[in-house]
This record gives C-alpha cells, structure tokens and sequence, in this order.
C-alpha cells in the first residue's frame, strides 16, 4: 500500500487544527498510519510542522490566486481573499501560532512572498483611495492574518457561526481601515 503523503498531511492539519498539542502518535491514528510508518516520512513533530508550513503557503498562494486582487476594489478583492482563504483558515491559524517556525534565520521564504503580495494589495487600495493611508500595508496584513486565525478558532469551538466567517473578518477590518469622507 502506497502512502499518500498529502493525505497524512491533511489528516495532520485537521487534527492540528482542533489540538495543536495533540502527539505524534495521534496524528498517525487520525492518519490511519502506524507511528513507525509516520515516523519514515516525517522525523519527527518539527519535520511535520514544516511539511504542513509548505503546504499552508501552497494553499495560501493559491488563495491569492483564487481571489484575482488587481481587479475591482479592495473591498471586492477583500471579499474574495477571504472566502478562498476560509476553507484553510484553521492550518494557517495554526502554522502562525508554531513559533518555531519563525525563530532564527530559517524562516520560509514562502511567507515572506505571502506578505509581499498581501501588501501590495493593501497599498494598491491606499494608492486609489480606497483605504486609510495612515495604517501601514504591512500592518494591516498583519491584522488579515489575526483576523483570519481567530476567526478560525472561533468557529472551531462553537463561538462564531461558520457562515458568519467571512463576514466578520471583512466588516471588521474594513471598517478599521476604509478612508472616511472627513479626511
């Protein structure tokens, strides 16, 4: 029998998702795999983390993709990004709260093309009026990023409807962060 390593990731990410303290041992259950075997693929817990770190950003980039940015408003691509991010929302939230990964100089370079474009989309509202000028690019993808976790752990426990996801997320950073009249 073959292993399928992107579905040992998934069934890592979903169980990471909801129990980020969760063992080894536990991801290899809810794998369906034997330890010894999730152990030939992933060395241990960090080997893991980073496996699931690059299969976060894939599905982040394709996200960005999904969501077309440069066209329409910021709103409308605001919109889009977050509902093509929604159904990954939980691997992210987890990925960014594993300090690990961003300790020392062996941070992805994948977040580093995450934020650049994020960024840039953000400035290119600011650049047509569409957004505060006085809240940095960089700040404000800081702020998609936590809105996006903790909106994920909110529908996780029960706190937030799933369907309310994206609303929240959108209505409240744009409402932060939309360029009002008085200006």
């Amino acid at each position: 029998m073959t292993l399928d390593r992107e579905q040992v990731l998934r069934s890592a990410a979903a169980l990471l998702t909801r129990r980020s303290t969760a063992t080894m041992d536990e991801v290899a259950r809810a794998a369906g795999i034997g330890r010894a075997t999730l152990h030939r693929h992933f060395a241990g817990r960090d080997a893991l983390v980073r496996a699931l770190e690059d299969l976060g950003i894939q599905e982040f980039e394709a996200a960005l993709d999904a969501a077309v940015l440069d066209e329409g408003t910021a709103e409308e691509g605001l919109r889009r990004l977050v509902a093509a991010v929604e159904p990954v929302a939980g691997l992210l939230s987890f990925l960014v709260s594993e300090n690990q990964l961003f300790e020392g100089d062996e941070v992805n370079d994948g977040w580093n093309r995450l934020d650049a474009r994020v960024s840039a989309f953000f400035r290119r509202g600011q650049e047509r009026g569409e957004l505060r000028i006085d809240l940095t690019p960089a700040w404000l993808t800081e702020a998609l990023y936590g809105l996006i976790g903790t909106g994920a752990w909110a529908v996780q426990v029960g706190r937030v409807a799933g369907q309310d996801f994206q609303y929240m997320i959108v209505e409240l950073l744009l409402g932060g962060a939309r360029r009002s009249v008085e200006e």
